[in-house]
């Protein structure tokens, strides 16, 4: 099985000015494994998590074009009645800050329970056991607690947490994880992401990971898409891009690392910031950022191409002609 995003173009419209969010994204996900989204804050990363989810409101948010291929059903084409049924059962998305998205006037048991009882036909009772075994699942144990407790009497991982439960409760195939540790410490933040590693080992789910951390990314991916500007434009594997990065902003991203060897040293910056969705520059978006930039840079959009099995870049220099 296989989540896939095919050419996928999205506009935001407001009186008479359109903010083209994302512009032919491109990638999938296995069952079983780990792909990250990676990019700097503004490129595109949660419009397309939460497209994918259909979760845009429509004005402002318009599909230009593209398919998002669930189970091998196209979900842009189904009503919203349908894809309903299948948002928590098929497919799933912790989010970034759980307090703005668990609903504080239901207990936790409420909000995993209606899940269970909505998509799985669960009763009550049923749905509660069901609730307190997913708990301990997510190392919240000593469940029945959490289960009677509001969103606002746990702490930030708790709560962080009880999100993943909610999204695992109808064991879906795919799971989108949308920057899950950004508001945790540095300690909370291991435990998340080791209780994602496990979910994919025990659940087999195939997971978009969301995040602008490589250092995180290195740590959970199989694969990973870098996105700039509502563009991929650099895809591999995780080992493959780490050692052999290929678009020039894969490569600055990359160095501006921080790690113990560069202790005491000035971090590579990129300058500038990303464009905004309404002025996209012509050719390469990245152009007016990038040091190894040319004339055909501000003229032409580079296409994307497999220049090693498996590893695509859109860039005119990605085999190092004129560098």
């Amino acid at each position: 099985m296989e989540l896939i995003v095919k050419n996928l173009d999205l506009s935001f419209v407001s009186g008479g000015s359109e903010a083209h969010a994302l512009r032919g994204i491109d990638f999938s996900v296995k069952e079983g494994e780990i792909h990250s989204l990676v990019g700097e804050s503004g490129s595109g990363k949660t419009v397309t998590s939460t497209a994918i989810m259909r979760l845009l409101l429509s004005p402002p948010a318009r599909i230009n074009s593209g398919e998002i291929i669930l189970d091998g059903i196209n979900t842009l084409k189904m009503q919203e009645k349908e894809h309903r049924k299948i948002r928590g059962k098929k497919i799933a998305m912790i989010f970034q800050e759980p307090s703005k998205y668990l609903n504080p006037t239901l207990k936790i048991g409420k909000q995993i329970t209606e899940s269970l009882i909505l998509h799985l036909g669960m009763d009550k009772k049923e749905a509660v056991l069901r609730a307190l075994a997913i708990l301990e699942t997510v190392g919240l144990g000593g469940g029945k607690r959490v289960l009677n407790s509001y969103p606002h009497e746990l702490s930030g991982g708790m709560k962080q947490r009880a999100m993943i439960a909610i999204a695992i409760s109808c064991n879906p195939d795919f799971l989108i994880a949308d920057e899950p540790t950004t508001a945790l410490d540095v300690t909370l933040q291991l435990q998340i992401l080791e209780l994602i590693l496990s979910l994919k080992e025990k659940l087999s789910m195939g997971i978009l990971f969301i995040s602008h951390d490589l250092r995180v990314v290195h740590d959970i991916s199989d694969r990973i898409s870098v996105i700039y500007a509502g563009k991929i434009v650099e895809g591999t594997s995780k080992n493959e891009l780490f050692s052999n990065p290929l678009h020039p902003y894969t490569q600055l991203l990359l160095k501006s690392i921080p790690d113990a060897e560069k202790r005491g040293t000035r971090l590579t910056t990129i300058p500038g910031k990303v464009p905004d969705a309404e002025n996209i520059p012509t050719g390469c978006a990245f152009h007016p950022r990038c040091p190894k930039a040319q004339d055909i840079c501000r003229e032409k959009e580079p296409e994307m191409k497999e220049y090693i099995k498996g590893h695509f870049s859109a860039c005119h220099f990605s085999q190092g002609e004129g560098f």
